[in-house]
């Protein structure tokens, strides 16, 4: 039977430390609630003494029936001065009504000598009786060793000496803090290996990522024999990160054998990180290991090809087990088969043997050239293929557009935009305002064919992009816009290129509008009563 790892997330704590990050109260009981949905052991909710928001969670927490995890509360062991069951710390702990508390002391001689300010030995009895004090009140105790690694290349002896006062207080697990980010793995593997014949309890691992090992660090700890992962969904928290989940519970289950959360459960992963990030109203990094978006797609044309044959030619694992999926991008490094596979994707049965997906690849690699990007704006590449088919219905005929920005007397700007085309058989014109140039141009072409096509009246642009390209040429330069557009169930990306922005704006926005026409395949309506 393989080995069970416990899992201990701190997003709601340590990744709240992030720069950016910030949850309410409400996000917070939600997150806490998908990540028991996901199987995680223990979820730290927040530093109860610290601020009325963490206060308020454990509040909540108490009404809200966890299937998998168990609650828990942070603090640190008592002031020097004060005795355990004088400490506010301590009693804030208590009264979180949490069932587990987290509790960090100091592990290396000079956080003892130069932060504390006490004699070592006074650290160890900090240690031992706040342990104690917790567990004489019913609660399960987690001591986090803090900054371990550097205190035991300092002082291994004393760094071990925390380690049993906490074990000795009755610590349920001990948790080796890695805090400052910067030990290698073969060094975590070693000092864990050392110090195991010392501990009578289950041990744990918790790893920040200043160095860019938080990941493999974990993993080397867990192969020294502990049993308990401490983490963050997407790796958030202060500086550069907590080690994260998402890449550590993978690799540990897929990879090393253990049983971590149940096949069903990790297959969701992929959903649970852009959960947290949504609600953290933050980006993912698209290239993030195994829950990236980038994770599983494929550009060069060679690779596409020995994919599509067999996918563990380029993939380590099947994307479906943490629920991403495979993506082949179009890009001027495509080859037919990248093309094809797209084909395959919009329902089209083209033979690979006919001349026409590499015609739709020379025109891929020409517009790219000009600075198009196909890859991130799925809707412009299949107008583009059906217009290479022949497939495409026009739907209206752009004519002419004309746009205009002003500067009130009170120094307002203001936009306005008219737009000539034909649609229905017959030619209009319509002006709008907007909020700027690119909002009123969209407004204006929307007001137009609203009449003829109901189905735009729920269309929302929700996200602009302006890239310059070839910026060494300054306000000569080419200019990529990518447009983002919604219509409440469907997301869509369309782009345009051109010297001039509004003029690259205005076409993404064309095509943009062609594609939910396409989606819908509606008859114009006055067409319909004149027929």
């Amino acid at each position: 039977m393989s080995k069970r790892i416990e899992l201990f997330d701190t997003t709601l704590r340590d990744g709240t430390q992030g720069e950016g990050i910030n949850f309410s109260l409400e996000e917070k009981i939600q997150i806490a609630k998908r990540l028991d949905a996901f199987g995680i052991t223990y979820i730290e909710g927040g530093w109860p003494g610290s601020n009325p928001k963490d206060i308020g969670f454990f509040e909540r927490a108490r009404d809200v029936q966890f299937k998998n995890a168990k609650i828990a509360a942070f603090g640190s062991t008592r002031h020097a001065k004060n005795a355990p069951e004088d400490d506010p710390n301590l009693q804030e702990l208590i009264k979180s009504g949490a069932p587990v508390a987290t509790i960090f002391g100091k592990s290396w001689t000079l956080h003892v000598k130069n932060a504390l300010r006490v004699e070592l030995p006074v650290n160890l009895e900090m240690i031992k009786s706040s342990v104690e004090f917790l567990k004489s009140n019913g609660l399960m105790v987690i001591y986090d060793a803090e900054h371990f690694f550097d205190g035991y290349k300092s002082d291994s002896g004393y760094a071990v000496e925390t380690l049993l006062a906490a074990q000795e207080g009755g610590a349920e697990r001990l948790v080796f803090c890695d805090t400052n980010g910067g030990s290698l793995p073969h060094e975590i593997e070693a000092i864990v290996e050392k110090i195991k014949s010392h501990l009578k309890v289950p041990m744990g691992i918790h790893t920040h990522n200043d160095g860019g090992l938080a990941a493999a660090n974990a993993l080397a700890a867990v192969r020294g024999g502990v049993t308990h992962v401490q983490g963050t969904i997407n790796g958030i928290g202060e500086r550069c990160g907590n080690v994260d989940l998402t890449t550590v519970i993978p690799n540990l289950q897929v990879k090393m054998g253990f049983e971590v959360v149940s096949d069903e459960q990790l297959a969701t992963l992929f959903e649970l990180a852009e959960y947290v990030a949504e609600i953290g109203h933050y980006d993912r990094p698209t290239n993030q290991p195994f829950v990236g978006n980038s994770a599983f797609a494929h550009k060069g044309g060679i690779h596409v090809s020995a994919v599509q044959r067999d996918s563990s030619t380029y993939e380590h694992i099947s994307p479906e087990l943490v629920g991403n999926r495979q993506r082949v991008l179009i890009s001027e490094l495509s080859g037919r088969s990248n093309i094809m596979d797209f084909l395959a994707g919009m329902d089209l049965d083209i033979d690979n043997a006919t001349p026409v997906g590499q015609a739709v690849l020379q025109q891929v690699k020409e517009r790219e050239n000009e600075g198009y990007l196909y890859e991130t704006a799925g809707a412009s590449m299949e107008l583009l293929i059906k217009r290479e088919l022949g497939l495409h219905k026009k739907f209206f005929e752009p004519i002419s557009y004309r746009v205009l920005v002003d500067q009130t007397p009170a120094g307002h700007l203001w936009s306005e935009a008219t737009v000539r085309l034909k649609v229905g058989g017959s030619e209009h014109y319509e002006a709008a305002d907007g909020d700027g140039p690119v909002n009123a141009l969209d407004r204006a072409l929307r007001k137009s064919l609203e009449p003829y096509y109901p189905c735009l009246g729920n269309v929302e642009l929700i996200d602009f992009k302006v890239r310059i390209i070839d910026s060494q040429l300054g306000t000569g330069a080419k200019t990529r816009v990518l447009i983002s557009t919604t219509d409440g169930e469907r997301t869509w990306t369309t782009t345009g290129v051109s010297f001039n922005l509004i003029e690259a704006s205005w076409e993404a926005l064309l095509d943009s509008v062609d594609y939910k026409l396409l989606l819908a395949e509606e008859v114009p309506v006055k067409a319909k009563a004149a027929s």
